[in-house]
């Protein structure tokens, strides 16, 4: 279990990675000048490169999880209540990710629906995320 545990950290850091850069491009898009059609096009080729193999991350990732949780039964009975809290903000994660893909629909639609410094707040998201899960999985406050 603990080779599934590692791959599952690794996967789970990688797949953060893609979520921290993807809202980066988005903003970058959202500051590109209306007449710079190629620069576009590189963005929106990187940011679907990136998208498409963050979903394959988020796959393994997942996958590796519901493992260790399987193997290690995790969850069940009293002083597991950081377990239910953890999987909210996975669920919260997957929501991101989600919409990552939709604002990157809406941009290759030549729709974007805010501005650049809207995106760098976006950006944060992930990060207060990962923070909290890395907090509720060490210190299992409840």
């Amino acid at each position: 279990m603990l080779w599934v545990k590692s791959f599952h950290i690794v996967f789970v850091a990688s797949w953060f990675a893609g979520l921290f850069y993807l809202p980066r491009i988005f903003v970058n898009l959202a500051m590109v000048e209306p007449d710079s059609h190629q620069e576009r096009q590189r963005l929106l080729l990187m940011a679907r490169k990136l998208l498409r193999f963050s979903h394959m991350l988020a796959v393994v990732a997942l996958s590796l999880g519901l493992w260790l949780w399987a193997g290690y039964g995790i969850g069940w009975g009293p002083g597991n209540g950081w377990m239910h809290a953890k999987l909210t903000l996975v669920l919260a994660v997957l929501g991101y990710h989600h919409a990552c893909a939709r604002m990157l629909r809406r941009f290759e639609a030549g729709e974007p629906r805010h501005g650049h410094v809207w995106y760098r707040w976006f950006n944060e998201v992930p990060v207060l995320l990962l923070v909290a899960i890395v907090v509720l999985v060490v210190v299992k406050p409840f």
